[in-house]
């Protein structure tokens, strides 16, 4: 049984979520549409699909694929036929979008964390990391960690080739960036 604290802690998180986002309207976007953009920015290229959005998102492939035609009206995101198989889609943000995510509000959110922790988030990260793969198991839903944190991660498995890393999971080639991103393949270490 939680704990009056517990409860109070997860109306102050819902109560952040709502003002994180009201008020706001850059490019008229909604909170999907703001956090399918978040997502784009922040995933490796074997997990920008509508799939693995919808997975991340804990929504259904309808609704993502609504939020997806919108963000392509808008010119925020694309879809292209997979370079991979040729049957599946692969996101990506367009120059616009990434333009817009410069103005994401969250950043304003991120600056009053830092201010409230003196810079030094990390112990709140942490916690939140655990509420949120509590969550995520309880939902039987999937963790999309960072792929340098990953089981099947391989770090400089081709030394001094412009994708030096490599994902045992996907037999794929990564490069610094994809290391760096979150992945739906992931897998603790």
């Amino acid at each position: 049984m939680f704990s009056r604290t517990a409860l109070e802690a997860a109306y102050l998180i819902s109560r952040l979520d709502r003002l994180a986002r009201s008020g706001v309207n850059v490019e008229g976007l909604n909170p999907a549409q703001w956090e399918a953009l978040r997502y784009l920015s922040r995933a490796n290229r074997f997990s920008r699909t509508p799939a693995a959005l919808a997975g991340y998102a804990g929504s259904t492939r309808g609704t993502i694929s609504q939020t997806l035609i919108a963000l392509e009206q808008k010119g925020l995101a694309s879809r292209q036929s997979s370079r991979r198989d040729g049957r599946s889609v692969e996101l990506a943000l367009t120059r616009r979008g990434e333009a817009v995510l410069r103005d994401d509000p969250l950043r304003r959110l991120a600056d009053d964390i830092a201010a409230a922790t003196g810079g030094d988030a990390g112990a709140l990260l942490a916690t939140l990391q655990d509420i949120l793969s509590s969550t995520i198991a309880r939902n039987g839903g999937r963790a999309f960690g960072v792929c340098r944190t990953c089981r099947h991660f391989r770090h400089n498995a081709k030394p001094g080739s412009a994708s030096p890393h490599h994902c045992n999971a996907l037999g794929e080639s990564l490069s610094d960036s994809d290391s760096g991103a979150i992945c739906q393949e992931h897998e603790p270490a």
